[in-house]
């Protein structure tokens, strides 16, 4: 991606270094957590809890020297210049359509992290909070994507804070909080379509933000698309299902296969526009 010059977001705290106690969790039943929730929609906790994990909230925070590496400070500074990218988007997208937009905040951790949601450690992969409208990220799973999902390169990471930032935008635009209530009075099989269907939706709003970031910047290179679609690929639910239990489970599907995840990422690119990503009026969101 071409970004240099850009802006830095200032709506960044920094946390890292900062020791958390109690903010453990139990795996329970959930398989390979840290592929599976990652780009994770909405309360994360939720997600945890139905796989019998167990969140422990009470925190003690102490401040340590923290040094951190030349790469890493490289990947924070990208972070913030991809989230301003994003308010600059939404921005003038929520204008378009009589609206205004307020962006999220975004916290950067290491190992874990207290948020409006409760305690996480890292394990939980980048999420946002809709309680503090904040996103939470560890700036190592970036290298995770790259070396345990082979799904690295500028934009693929990008579009992972995109897709978090594309929650909050449904948070603002109130298709969170009904998807959310909805789940909660369905069983687990008709949450988990819900639950997808919230996921592809946001693929399609990180789509629309490569889309306007594009037009107004000339942020995307040859092969940028490319390394979504492959980053989309590598985190669809029966790929992930079939890599830790080798054989697939589409009821317990909750964010979507890799070849819906992949369309509706490049559907929000190619569009632009918020009602192509309504993905709750189709009858399967399949496309």
């Amino acid at each position: 991606m071409r970004l240099d010059g850009r802006q830095e977001s200032g709506n960044v705290e920094d946390r890292r270094g900062r020791r958390v106690r109690g903010a453990s969790m139990g795996i329970g039943g959930l398989i390979v957590v840290g592929l599976i929730t990652w780009l994770l929609g909405g309360n994360p906790l939720d997600v945890l809890r139905q796989g019998g994990g167990e969140i422990v909230t009470q925190q003690t925070a102490q401040e340590e020297p923290y040094t951190p590496t030349a790469e890493e400070e490289e990947m924070a500074t990208f972070t913030k210049v991809i989230l301003k990218g994003t308010e600059d988007a939404w921005t003038e997208i929520f204008a378009k359509y009589g609206k205004t937009y307020t962006p999220p905040r975004m916290v950067l951790y290491t190992d874990a992290v207290q948020s409006g949601c409760g305690g996480a450690s890292s394990q939980v992969g980048p999420f946002y909070c809709s309680a503090d409208q904040t996103l939470y990220i560890d700036l190592s799973f970036f290298n995770q994507m790259k070396t345990q999902l082979g799904a690295g390169g500028d934009f693929a990471y990008a579009y992972v804070i995109a897709h978090e930032v594309g929650h909050h935008v449904q948070n603002l635009l109130g298709t969170l909080d009904k998807a959310h209530t909805r789940m909660a009075q369905v069983s687990k099989r008709e949450a988990n379509a819900i639950s997808v269907r919230l996921e592809l939706q946001a693929d399609y709003y990180a789509g629309m933000w490569a889309h306007y970031d594009d037009a107004r910047f000339g942020s995307l290179e040859p092969g940028d698309i490319e390394e979504g679609i492959n980053a989309a690929h590598a985190i669809g639910d029966d790929k992930l299902q079939m890599e830790a239990q080798g054989y697939v489970v589409p009821d317990a599907f909750n964010h979507g296969t890799s070849k819906q995840r992949m369309a509706w990422l490049y559907k929000g690119y190619r569009e632009g526009t918020l009602e192509g990503g309504d993905t709750f009026s189709l009858p399967d969101p399949s496309i």
